[in-house]
Formats: C-alpha cells, sequence, structure tokens
C-alpha cells in the first residue's frame, strides 16, 4: 500500500507545483499570502511523501524516485518565475553573448545594445511609466530616457562567472530571441534530474539506501528555484556534487577541475574546498586553480577588472561589508565586528572540516562547512541551499532540511526577528538531531574534541 500512496502524495505536490508556477502571481507585487501557504503544503506533503517511502523498497523504491524528480521537477516548468527575476539576466547575457558584446564590458540599460533588446525583456512604456509583473523602471544611460526591463539592475553589468556565461551563451544560442524565461527552466530541469543520478549512483557505490535521494529529488526548493526560477546555482551544485564524487574515489585531478567549473559558476561553491583538500591536496588545488584561470583569463583580458561585474556593489548593497546583513551575529557584533566574527567562524569551521573529513567519505565534510556558512551568512535567497541539499542526501542528515526551510521563510517573509527566529529553530533542531543519532559515549568523544580540535580525520557515521 505505501508504493500507492507515495505516488499520489507526489502527483499532488506535482498538481500543487503547477499551479503555484502557473495560476499565482508575481510574489512581490500582489498576494503575498498564498504562495507562503502553498509553500507550506508543499513542504508538508514533501515530508509525508518521504515518510511514506519508508514503506517501499529496492527497484521499485528507485523508480518512485525517478518519477517523482520527473513529475515535479516537470511540473515547475508550468509558468515563468514566482519569486526572482534573475533569469532575464540570464537570457539576456546569452543574447548580447551571441552578438559578439561582453556583457561585463555593457549595461543593459546602455543605448549602445538599444538594437538587441526583445519586448519581453523590454517592454515599451505606457504614459511614460512601466507596468506589469517583473517589470521595473530605470533610465537609460546618457540619454536619462525612461527605460522598463524585467532585468534586475538594468544599469550595472553583469554578477556571473565565466561558466555560467557559457551556459547562458549556449542556452539562447539554441532558441530565437523571441523565447521567454522556458529555456532556461528546461536547462534547470536537466539539471536536477542529472544532479538525481548523481545521487542514485553514489549512494549505491557507498552502500546507502538510494531512497536518500529523494531528499533532493522531491524537494520543493529544488523544483521552485531551480526549475522555475531556474537558478543558475543548480549547475554549481552539480558540478560540486561531481567534485565530491570524484573525491571520495580519490581521483584528485578530475575533483579539482570539477570543483574549479563549479567555483567558475556562481563562486560561492568554492566553500566545497575544505572537504576535498586531504590527501594529495596539491592535485585538487592546482586542478582547479587551472581550471579557474583558464576561464577567468580571457575574460580578464578582454575586459579587465570589469570582468568582476557588479559583485562588489551587490556585497555592499546586500549588507555584507557593513556586517547588517548577517542577521544573528549583528544581533550579538552590531556594524564591523559581525562581518570580522562571521569570517573567523568560517575560517575556524574551514579548518576543522580540512582536518576531520574522511577523505574516502567527504559528504559529511560537505554537509557541515555549506550548512555552517549559510547559517552565518543568512542570505536572503533560498537557491543557496541547493549546494546544500546534495550533502544532506548523501549523508541521510534530514534535520539539516531546516537550514533551506528557514532561507525560504528570509524570503517569503522579510522580516529580521522572524528571520532570526527561524534561524535559531534551524540551529536546535539540527543540534537535537545530531546529539539523538550519536553513539553511546558520544559526549565523552565530544569532550576529547574540544581539548584537541585538530586530531585527524573522523569518518562518516551511516545513517
Amino acid at each position: 500500500m505505501r508504493a500507492p500512496l507515495t505516488v499520489i502524495l507526489l502527483l499532488v505536490s506535482a498538481a500543487l507545483t503547477a499551479f503555484s508556477a502557473a495560476a499565482l502571481p508575481f510574489y512581490f507585487r500582489t498576494d503575498r499570502v498564498t504562495l507562503p501557504v502553498i509553500t507550506a503544503v508543499l513542504w508538508l506533503l514533501f515530508a509525508a511523501a518521504l515518510w511514506s517511502l519508508r514503506g517501499v523498497h529496492g527497484r521499485k523504491a528507485v523508480t518512485i524516485v525517478l518519477l517523482g524528480a520527473v513529475a515535479i521537477g516537470g511540473a515547475a516548468l508550468a509558468g515563468p518565475p514566482n519569486t526572482s527575476t534573475d533569469s532575464a539576466r540570464y537570457a539576456w547575457d546569452g543574447i548580447v553573448q551571441n552578438a559578439g558584446v561582453s556583457p561585463y564590458a555593457h549595461v543593459p540599460a546602455d543605448p549602445a545594445l538599444a538594437e538587441l533588446r526583445t519586448d519581453w525583456l523590454f517592454p515599451p512604456s505606457v504614459d511614460g511609466g512601466c507596468d506589469g509583473e517583473r517589470v521595473m523602471t530605470f533610465e537609460e544611460v546618457g540619454t536619462g530616457e525612461v527605460l522598463c526591463s524585467t532585468i534586475n539592475r538594468a544599469t550595472v553589468p553583469t554578477i556571473y562567472p565565466p561558466v555560467a556565461q557559457a551556459a547562458f551563451a549556449a542556452v539562447r544560442w539554441l532558441v530565437p530571441v523571441e523565447a521567454q524565461y522556458q529555456p532556461m527552466q528546461v536547462l534547470g530541469l536537466l539539471i536536477s534530474l542529472a544532479v538525481t543520478g548523481l545521487l542514485l549512483r553514489a549512494l549505491h557505490r557507498a552502500g546507502r539506501d538510494p531512497r536518500w535521494a529523494a531528499l533532493w529529488a522531491w524537494c520543493p526548493l529544488v523544483a521552485t528555484e531551480a526549475v522555475t526560477n531556474s537558478h543558475i546555482d543548480a549547475l554549481g551544485a552539480l558540478l560540486l556534487v561531481l567534485a565530491t564524487m570524484a573525491a571520495a574515489s580519490n581521483r584528485r585531478w578530475l575533483a579539482g577541475i570539477a570543483l574549479g567549473a563549479s567555483v567558475a559558476t556562481k563562486l560561492i561553491p568554492v566553500i566545497g574546498a575544505p572537504a576535498l583538500a586531504r590527501p594529495g591536496w596539491w592535485r585538487t588545488a592546482l586542478a582547479a586553480v587551472a581550471v579557474f584561470l583558464l576561464v577567468y583569463v580571457p575574460a580578464v583580458l578582454s575586459d579587465g577588472p570589469g570582468v568582476l561585474g557588479y559583485l562588489p556593489g551587490y556585497l555592499s548593497e546586500e549588507g555584507y561589508e557593513s556586517g547588517e546583513r548577517f542577521i544573528m551575529l549583528s544581533w550579538l557584533a552590531p556594524g564591523l565586528g559581525a562581518t570580522l566574527l562571521a569570517a573567523a567562524l568560517i575560517a575556524v569551521a574551514a579548518v576543522l572540516v580540512w582536518r576531520k573529513t574522511d577523505p574516502a567519505d567527504p559528504w559529511l565534510g560537505q554537509l557541515v562547512m555549506i550548512g555552517v556558512v549559510l547559517l552565518v551568512v543568512t542570505p536572503r535567497y533560498p537557491w543557496y541551499a541547493l549546494l546544500l541539499l546534495p550533502m544532506i542526501a548523501m549523508t541521510g542528515r534530514w534535520e539539516w532540511l531546516l537550514v533551506p526551510l528557514a532561507l525560504t521563510e528570509r524570503l517569503l517573509f522579510p522580516d529580521v526577528p522572524a528571520a532570526r527566529l527561524a534561524v535559531v529553530l534551524a540551529v536546535v533542531g539540527i543540534v537535537v538531531g545530531t546529539v539523538r543519532r550519536a553513539q553511546p559515549g558520544w559526549h565523552l568523544r565530544a569532550l576529547r574534541e574540544i581539548r584537541n580540535p585538530f586530531r585527524g580525520p573522523i569518518s562518516h557515521e551511516k545513517t
């Protein structure tokens, strides 16, 4: 009976995912109640489907995992992005690259690129103003003319690194410029399915239950952020999974190549490096740096410092330089103190992960490193947690799903006290879950670790 029940739950989840993508308006412009309610229901359905999957075994379970990934991911294609406008920038960057223009050298509001503007990215103004979902108002550079665009920050250069740019250009090369959000959404679906396949393979190799792959395959965050909103972070996650699989098999050169490509996709996957650094760290590091330079040097030679794009401005705008964005740490150490404390905590976590990670089983190290960074940095954007989800699946430590849940709450309810409460609850849940799964005598081992935190690697305890 569990298999039919699981399938029914997945079909209901797919139907609700399609409804949220196709029928609801862009979240930040009108209704601020319906989408959060539907999101909560989707997470409850996700939990119920995982519980039901416990009663399904063998090939039937693997088949249901795959079918659920296809059904929910396919349903997420039903409508345009619902909480983000980033994929409009992806499309523009791809269009200008295919026209022989560097997205680092020209901003979308540059009149020199006026002939490349399409109506869906630059809708005409109405009575001197801009109207419509996802449409923002800017002034054209140099002319001051009112400009309507679905591209956020149209007056600044792109922020995305070269591997991401290559993906944007490849996707837009395959479709006409009139094609809107669907091409990147299809890429997101393909990436999400590829990660599901890699997780099933990695779990099999590690002798773990393949059903854990459902933690990625059915997760509402994947459907929403990898497919509907088509964030390029999914590609970074895919490459980091490949890097970690290669490291677990002692293929250090391949691990470095995949890691370098992942970092050159979104930069943040660099936090996956400490768990991959031992042994033979120099091979991984050399390959990663070589790949990173290989894709960046041509851009630097062409655009110079402009290859950084809007990254410095973005970090300042988001409050990371001032420390305001660290919502937990700014509570303890306002201003610059929060930034310094965040850097110190991340550095300590990196050293401990580097020292403690089992080279043959780096998944737990990845989980801890990425999870700690997300809890310390507390970004407003839940799609950063796409890096964390595969590591949760590989370790089976489902309590860490509280991190993407907390970040989702932070996006849908941009209230700092509520976000702080969500993060505190996530930390408490993770600590309780970790203690409950610990073997007898864990407190004595913890005391030994505190006395000598650099005592060498520890193996992952199978869950």
